[in-house]
């Protein structure tokens, strides 16, 4: 077992609360570095990519939050939550998104011959991700992938999974279950998985092709989310319309808390 004291107790590490999530401020650099070195070592540790729908679930899910907020990582996936973090002090942040994030490390995984699996999303996805990231990453080493039941596991189960995946020798799991039930999986298997577990939510659909990811431009300029909602209208109005209302509600107050906090501790 490479269990690990979890990396928020690094001095380096520089984290602000976007209304109770505690996301990281750092650049695709430093992301990448902390994935790369604790992959290396086979440290057990986990990463949450965090979008408004992530932040504004953490206020209602007091499990889901103690699962951010215990993440080796939390990066802000969202552009709001980039946003965010540039009004609370950290005016050069970059949205750090899942999918970038996952091609990126892909990419470093080739040139160092690490290790990675994908665990999650159905059988058909990912073997079309095995064949997208063949094409693209032709000397990447794959560990295994495995599609889990859309059930909850017994613990004979879990046991064969978390062994399964530890005999892959993989540097990095890459989770793909969905917000929330990705995140609470890490946060439950730190320190059995000994490989850096990385949430990423609908980056398999994308580079699979099962699912068309907004043009760059959009990317650049933050209406990703918007692409999305055109794309899917029933499935994500309702989600959009109620997160991204109690965002703009719940940050403007933190907002005019932190300055008000400001105002006081300049005055005499």
């Amino acid at each position: 077992m490479h269990l690990v004291p979890p990396i928020k107790n690094i001095k380096s590490r520089k984290v602000r609360s976007v209304l109770t999530a505690n996301i990281d401020a750092l650049s695709w650099e430093e992301a990448i570095a902390r994935i790369v070195s604790s992959g290396a070592a086979h440290e057990s540790r986990y990463v949450c990519i965090c979008n408004v729908h992530s932040v504004v679930t953490a206020t209602m899910d007091p499990e889901f939050m103690k699962a951010v907020n215990d993440a080796d990582m939390a990066t802000p996936d969202g552009a709001p939550i980039a946003w965010a973090l540039r009004k609370l002090g950290f005016p050069s942040q970059e949205r750090i998104n899942g999918p970038d994030l996952m091609w990126r490390y892909l990419e470093e995984a080739q040139r160092l011959k690490h290790k990675v699996f994908f665990y999650g999303s159905t059988n058909a996805t990912l073997a079309r991700l095995c064949v997208s990231i063949a094409r693209c990453f032709p000397h990447l080493k794959v560990g295994g992938t495995y599609s889990p039941p859309f059930r909850p596991l017994s613990d004979e189960e879990d046991n064969a999974e978390v062994a399964m995946i530890n005999r892959s020798r993989a540097n990095v799991v890459f989770v793909g279950l969905g917000c929330p039930k990705q995140e609470k999986w890490m946060a439950a298997h730190r320190g059995r998985i000994n490989a850096v577990m990385i949430g990423v939510g609908a980056a398999f659909d994308y580079h699979s092709g099962a699912v068309a990811r907004a043009p760059i431009w959009w990317q650049r300029n933050g209406l990703e989310w918007l692409y999305r909602l055109a794309s899917e209208p029933r499935r994500l109005f309702k989600r959009y319309l109620i997160t991204n209302t109690l965002f703009i509600v719940g940050f403007s107050r933190q907002l005019l808390m932190e300055k008000m906090r400001r105002r006081r501790a300049v005055l005499p």
